[in-house]
């Protein structure tokens, strides 16, 4: 059996419509071989121009000839071009005027003589009488486009947002082309061979390999077509196709095309729609099974000259028209009629076109969906009805509209639209987006189109912010925030170079650290480099407004970049504590860490105004700080005339595991305003990086959001995204604002992540593997917004690294300085000898019961991966306890609490982490490293064994160890413990 022809390099015939092109490039080869890319050059080395068949088919012409010489004789001999069987009438009534003399026509021109075509124009021609001898049909559909506009215009609203490239209608169809014949109709990716003795043949194509049509300009009014080739677009997915599109676009306006790009086409696209073209039936050029024509987008011609808001009412939407020009040889009508019905679905939202693309480029929404229009145009009722669930709708926005913002920088969770912001819930379709309602004054219009409407509102509450008020019973306040949020009567203007100069310093800093002091601890910002610029903008505002003073409290996390950035102490100093010069004669002593002292300076703001500034010592224990600063403050106002002016700013920084399990931070909260103890308002910023140490939110509290305690002071909570830095600087504004004009306590969670574990040596991992995967993907805050910028023109990127460069050099002096200084030596006192307190106790069990626990402890259900470092670990204890017979202490804690569970006592431990272990000793609870499945070893040690349970509290000590109390009183039969994370949390 014969194979088909196969197509050599030197051959003009794989180029199909680009076959001008090789031409054209072979005439600048033959005139310069420099003149083109060294690929082309070996390309043209063995090339033999005008190779294809010579008995290549013309037009048959069926009469048509004829017919045209006899139309052109009609049009030279003179003959009026009037239909006279129905002869015109002249109406009686009509009183001739004056006749006018119509201008004599000017002189005709002859033709010219018909001139050989050569050259590029010979290779279209040619290509398209070879087209010929393909026995062609077509397919038509047209398609509403409805859809197909909405998604488009929300995934370009969120890419606007972030400074990406709009999606054109051309990815999306195009895209929907191939899915369309990967998942229904493979078939159209086949194509028509002859094999050596001229019998037909199929070959089959494993990869769609689409041509796209791109129209070129070549000036002086002359157009031509190139049709370069995406390969494996079936291998895509929606943005892997988008960057492909746009890569071939590229190559093509830069004249960057190599011969590779020209080969293999299996499936050709074009979509002159882009020039007004309502449907085009292409011609299928050899080589190919199918050639897809896509129209203009708009309303079918009988609504031309329509109302469009009369449209709107009637539920009529503008179509596209979309054709199937296929090799009949190899592809069936039907199939084809499949093929763009396949194409319709896709288009209309069927098996998650529009959700699979939404993931694909990250859109933090859910896809909108078809429904069918419900509009009684005479029923007032339904009117009516609608104009209610609208109202509904803008009361939803203001209350739960939080709930599908675009908070989370990692974005690893999938987005959800929760039924009561789905305006589906409402009756409300597509349809009615352009369809107007009254508006209650939302956007400072009263009427306005639905989807206009829904713009306002989910740029006000479902963007980078999401904003939490309508808790508070105060309707004034209400009233303030949606004037603030809603109409934008902040009117907020970044400044982009400061925020910029702000996260340099921020970034550098910790770069800074982490190079020159290796693994030495820090607890560094990474992640989380926006509360930099926050703090900042609060500080320049309360400097702006003439406060007295302003007092910080804040644990240990970014406690050192605040102090170099923000506070201004001394970068001599900070660097000196890492070099180990420390007073022994301070107050706190020489034992102290750095990231728990404190310091004051004067922050200066943009306008030169100064605010004098403290950043209060850290008591070590996690929220003590709170109330200490409030107590501060409230005496620093005691001083200061009038009374009541609330002139000195409490500002104090959270993380989000202890705002919500530090019981302090609820107390503090409820004393805010109580006339003892009120202090004007605090702002309170919470550094929200969604893991406490090694503890995930769900485990840290039973809430929404770790910020749920501010709402029972009535407290407005922005939720923002930490990666959005002028979204963090906004709502700083907003926060000094409402802290300013009413006096009351205002929460900023700013959700971010950490970068590294709970300190620079620490290994997170082992317990959130996911989450670190998708952080280590991460690019910085500050090159993320640095790229944004320089997209918008604002920066370029040279100044950008040359002011990071500048804040470099400046640690760098003060660090050669600070070693330039010799060290205090300090003598510190031998620890004291141990005392023991309690009489010896034989707790040992058979060797038989420790080898069975151990068993247990290293067996893992099937399929279940374990983390490649902690599988190391395992195996080196392991070998410790078969060939030496030791054990270290995690691996003897295990093998008591099995012993327990072995002879029926039920173990229960319960602390802040103590599943893995502060130190990442014990491992209680293993997490699969590609899933996050979790499988406890101590509970499944067989028949007869007690219950083993071992739980990650949140981040409280008082009610945490109560709890374990409470729990040990009514079951005295089970070993109860309580963890004391550090020590010193008692």
């Amino acid at each position: 059996m014969s194979s088909p022809t196969n197509t050599t390099a030197s051959s003009g015939d794989d180029f199909g419509t680009n076959s001008w092109l090789v031409e054209e490039m072979y005439e600048r080869y033959r005139d310069n071989p420099a003149a083109v890319s060294e690929q082309w050059r070996e390309f043209f080395s063995d090339y033999k121009p005008g190779d294809v068949p010579k008995d290549a088919p013309v037009a048959p012409t069926n009469g048509t000839g004829a017919s045209r010489g006899a139309t052109t004789a009609a049009a030279s001999s003179g003959t009026r071009g009037v239909d006279d069987t129905f002869p015109m009438r002249r109406p009686a009534n009509i009183v001739p005027t004056q006749e006018v003399v119509a201008p004599a026509p000017a002189a005709l021109t002859a033709p010219s003589e018909p001139e050989p075509i050569r050259g590029v124009g010979a290779a279209i021609a040619t290509n398209m009488e070879r087209s010929l001898a393909v026995p062609t049909a077509t397919s038509v559909r047209q398609i509403p486009a409805k859809l197909l506009e909405v998604n488009r215009r929300v995934i370009n609203g969120y890419r606007s947002r972030t400074g990406q490239t709009k999606v054109s209608f051309t990815h999306l169809i195009g895209y929907a082309v191939v899915r369309a014949i990967v998942d229904a109709v493979p078939n159209m990716k086949n194509v028509f061979v002859a094999d050596a003795d001229g019998k037909p043949q199929l070959q089959r194509h494993t990869n769609v390999n689409i041509g796209l049509a791109v129209d070129v300009d070549k000036g002086g009014g002359q157009r031509t077509l190139v049709v370069p080739v995406l390969k494996g677009a079936d291998t895509l997915d929606f943005l892997g196709f988008v960057n492909a599109y746009d890569d071939i676009i590229r190559k093509v306006r830069t004249n960057k095309l190599t011969v590779d790009d020209f080969q293999g086409a299996n499936v050709s696209l074009t979509n002159p729609g882009t020039i007004g073209t309502n449907q085009s039936v292409p011609r299928l050029m050899v080589g190919q099974g199918v050639i897809v024509g896509v129209g203009s987008i708009d309303y079918p011609a009988e609504f031309e000259g329509s109302d469009e808001r009369a449209l709107n009412q009637l539920g009529v939407s503008k179509v596209v028209t979309v054709t199937s020009t296929y090799d009949h040889r190899i592809i069936q009508g039907a199939e084809s009629g499949l093929f763009l019905k396949a194409i319709h679905d896709l288009l209309l939202g069927e098996h998650g076109f529009y959700e699979g693309i939404f993931r694909s480029l990250g859109v933090p929404y859910e896809a909108v969906k078809w429904r069918v229009d419900s509009n009684d145009l005479e029923g007032a009722d339904l009117q009516a009805h609608k104009q209610m669930q609208v109202a509904t709708l803008i009361r939803v926005h203001r209350v739960r509209g939080h709930l599908i913002a675009d908070l989370d920088p990692l974005r690893w969770k999938t987005p959800r639209m929760p039924r009561e912001l789905d305006p589906l819930t409402y009756g409300l379709t597509i349809w009615d987006l352009d369809r107007e309602f009254a508006t209650g004054g939302v956007g400072g219009v009263q009427r306005s189109t639905l989807g206009a409407l829904l713009g306002v509102l989910r740029d006000a509450y479902c963007r980078t912010i999401g904003v939490e008020y309508m808790h508070i019973q105060n309707t004034d306040e209400q009233r303030w925030m949606q004037q603030q949020v809603e109409g934008h009567a902040d009117n907020f203007t970044p400044e982009p170079m400061v925020i910029l100069e702000r996260l340099n310093a921020a970034e550098a800093f910790e770069r800074f650290l982490a190079t020159k002091y290796v693994g030495t601890k820090r607890f560094g910002l990474e992640g989380a480099e926006s509360a930099i610029p926050i703090l900042d903008a609060i500080l320049n505002a309360a400097a702006d407004n003439a406060l007295d003073g302003a007092v910080v409290g804040m644990a240990h996390r970014g406690r050192l970049n605040v102090l170099a950035n923000v506070v201004g102490k001394s970068l001599e100093h900070l660097f000196g504590e890492f070099e180990g010069h420390v007073d022994p004669h301070a107050v706190q002593g020489s034992g102290d860490v750095k990231y728990h002292l404190g310091a004051s300076g004067k922050f200066q703001a943009r306008s030169g105004a100064l605010l004098p500034i403290e950043l209060a010592s850290n008591p070590s224990h996690l929220e003590t700080v709170d109330p200490i600063v409030l107590g501060t403050v409230r005496a620093m106002q005691d001083q200061i005339e009038p009374a009541g002016a609330f002139s000195v700013l409490p500002l104090l920084v959270h993380g989000d595991a202890a705002f919500a399990g530090q019981g302090v931070v609820a107390e503090c909260l409820a004393m805010s305003d109580t006339s003892g103890y009120r202090v004007g308002g605090t702002i309170h910023l919470v550094i929200n990086n969604q893991i406490g140490f090694t503890t995930s939110p769900e485990y840290a509290h039973s809430s929404q959001y770790c910020t749920d305690v501010a709402k029972s002071v009535g407290a407005p909570i922005f939720h923002v995204n930490g990666d959005d830095p002028e979204a963090c600087v906004r709502v700083a504004k907003l926060a000094f604002a409402y802290r300013q004009t009413f006096h009351k306590d205002v929460v900023i969670d700013m959700v971010c992540y950490r970068r590294h574990g709970h300190n620079e040596g620490d290994d997170p991992s082992y317990t959130q593997p996911l989450m670190y995967k998708a952080i280590a993907e991460r690019r910085s805050v500050r090159k993320l917004y640095l790229e944004s910028l320089v997209k918008r023109g604002t920066v370029t990127v040279e100044d950008a690294e040359r002011i990071l460069a500048d804040y470099q050099a400046k640690l760098q002096s003060a660090l050669d300085e600070t070693r330039a200084q010799a060290r205090a030596t300090t003598k510190v006192p031998p620890p004291p000898k141990p005392v023991g307190v309690l009489p010896h106790v034989n707790t040992g069990v058979e060797r038989g019961v420790l080898d069975r626990v151990f068993a247990a402890m290293n067996r893992y259900p099937d399929g279940f991966t374990v983390h490649p470092k902690l599988l190391r670990q395992f195996e080196g204890r392991s070998a410790m306890y078969e060939n030496e017979g030791e054990v270290d202490w995690a691996t003897a804690e295990a093998l008591a609490f099995g012993s327990l569970v072995l002879e029926g006592s039920p173990v229960r431990l319960a602390g802040e982490d103590c599943r893995r272990g502060t130190f990442s000793q014990r491992h209680a609870v293993l997490v699969d490293y590609t899933n996050e499945t979790k499988y406890a070893p101590l509970a499944n040690l067989g028949t007869g064994a007690a219950k083993f349970w071992v739980y990650d509290s949140l981040l409280s000590e008082y009610a945490a160890m109560g709890f374990e109390y409470g729990y040990a009183h009514a079951n005295p039969a089970a070993l109860v413990m309580w963890e004391a994370q550090f020590g010193d949390f008692v």
